[in-house]
């Protein structure tokens, strides 16, 4: 623990670290905690001496012993051996070793994600009957966007979560906790062009990034099975995420290595820090219903404190997971007064989207449409997809089209209140190294973005905006 304890201070600091490397012992079939279902077996050699598992009591991988949840929803589970090759050669060599992989794997609050997208990296560390996971990073970035509207900026992001797994005999328990220190930033956070939501100093924000909370998620979640292949859960907390949506955009596989969060964050994911939220529902192999109550209002601009909870707003979904490849959601809710700059305005939010995974390749295609009340319904599309070359090169692709009606704050503006279609493209590359023996990874990379836009912006925005992003991106976890 004392690596554990060194690593996640180090995190926390943005300073680079390297640990030394832990090695299991896979003799001791007696060790009560041992569950190795959740255990990145994807990486060791099946042929090193001792690593006979048929021959080890309690060491059932895929037999009928483990729990139900155990079986649907491996939150902790090795990559697939394609993708370590793949990823290596550019291949798609050992293809057909790429069959343990469950229906779905687990994104942010109570979202799915394919199967094939792999674990969340990090240190997983079994503790008695429980297992516990790290993950994070720390994200220097410069961005720089052109025009009069445009403004340049170095800043850093930040995401630390600890969670710890249990499961029983009659189903699982889950604690989530997720913290950053992006309260550190100004107010108004960074650049962002054609950005809107939330306030600083009680004005809009516009052309900007918000910075996220101190606290992300204080959850828990309770699955109880009711079947051989199913279960009921109960998820909630002060901080946490409604079934309204898909996961937020730094779970998503094919937003992993994107540095710019999306312009149209505030159609499809902004209640992803939420305070008070209570989501019960159905999960399957293939299929997921719920519902949730939970507090509209967006965070205040205080992002230090813990905001008081309320449920006045819901939201219900259907996720659906054919195969381990895929991973689609219909959702829609009703949020009471989301943004403060928009006093006793409501929204009924509606979102689809589709996500695939496969080897290197990660991709969601998503529409939402925002229906204020009173006011317009407002839609935004996203295509957004990351490509491993290999172990060592990614490149990544968004595309966004947003109807927005917050560009023109000034209410003596003849524009203002008037909605504008904006679309946003953006193309990157990231390398990625580990660091040592030890549990970090170093990513560097950049972007560059094209926007279009009506020409009635050209006064405000010029003819031609455009703007860039370079970053390193230290990761708990390769």
């Amino acid at each position: 623990m004392k690596t554990v304890t060194i690593a996640l201070a180090s995190l926390l600091a943005g300073t680079a670290a390297s640990g030394q490397a832990q090695t299991t012992d896979h003799d001791m079939a007696d060790m009560p905690g041992m569950d190795h279902s959740k255990m990145d077996h994807g990486q060791m050699d099946p042929n090193m001496p001792g690593m006979d598992h048929s021959a080890m009591p309690g060491m059932d991988h895929g037999g009928t012993n483990r729990s139900v949840i155990s079986q649907l929803t491996k939150f902790y589970f090795g990559p697939c051996p394609r993708t370590e090759a793949a990823a290596s050669t550019g291949s798609g060599e050992n293809a057909d070793e790429c069959t343990s992989f469950p229906s779905f794997a687990e994104g942010s609050g109570t979202a799915r994600l394919p199967g094939a997208e792999g674990e969340m990296r990090g240190l997983h560390i079994p503790a008695g009957d429980w297992m516990v996971m790290a993950h994070g990073y720390v994200t220097g970035t410069y961005t720089d966007h052109k025009g009069p509207r445009g403004d340049d900026l170095f800043y850093s992001t930040s995401m630390l979560m600890l969670s710890g797994e249990r499961e029983t005999g009659w189903g699982r328990v889950q604690l989530r906790s997720m913290m950053s220190l992006e309260p550190t930033l100004s107010a108004r956070g960074y650049p962002n062009l054609f950005a809107t939501g939330e306030t600083a100093g009680g004005v809009p924000l516009v052309d900007r990034q918000h910075p996220h909370d101190l606290f992300m998620e204080l959850s828990a979640r309770v699955d109880v099975n009711i079947g051989e292949k199913a279960s009921l859960f109960l998820y909630g907390g002060p901080i946490g995420e409604p079934a309204l949506g898909p996961s937020a955009f730094m779970h998503r596989g094919s937003a992993k290595n994107n540095p710019e969060p999306p312009i149209s964050h505030h159609w499809f994911d902004s209640t992803h820090i939420t305070y008070g939220v209570v989501t019960t529902g159905l999960s399957t192999p293939h299929w997921q219903i719920e519902g949730s109550v939970f507090r509209g209002a967006e965070p205040d601009e205080n992002r230090w404190d813990i905001e008081t909870p309320r449920l006045d707003s819901w939201s219900a979904r259907l996720s659906w997971n054919p195969t381990p490849n895929w991973s689609a959601q219909l959702s829609h809710g009703f949020i009471k007064a989301p943004e403060s700059s928009h006093v006793g305005e409501n929204e009924y939010r509606t979102t689809a989207s589709i996500s695939y995974a496969d080897g290197p390749l990660s991709a969601t295609a998503a529409f939402s449409a925002k229906d204020r009340s009173p006011g317009p319904t407002l839609t935004a599309w996203l295509v957004e997809a990351n490509y491993d070359l290999s172990r060592h090169h990614s490149l990544f692709v968004r595309f966004e089209n947003v109807d927005n009606d917050e560009l023109v704050p000034d209410h003596s503006d003849p524009l203002h209140d008037r909605p504008f279609r904006i679309s946003k493209f953006q193309a990157g590359y990231a390398w990625h190294t580990g660091l040592g023996d030890g549990p970090f990874a170093l990513t560097l990379g950049g972007s560059a973005n094209l926007y279009g836009k009506p020409a009635a912006l050209d006064r405000i925005y010029g003819r031609n905006p455009w703007g860039y992003t370079v970053f390193a991106k230290l990761s708990l976890g390769h």
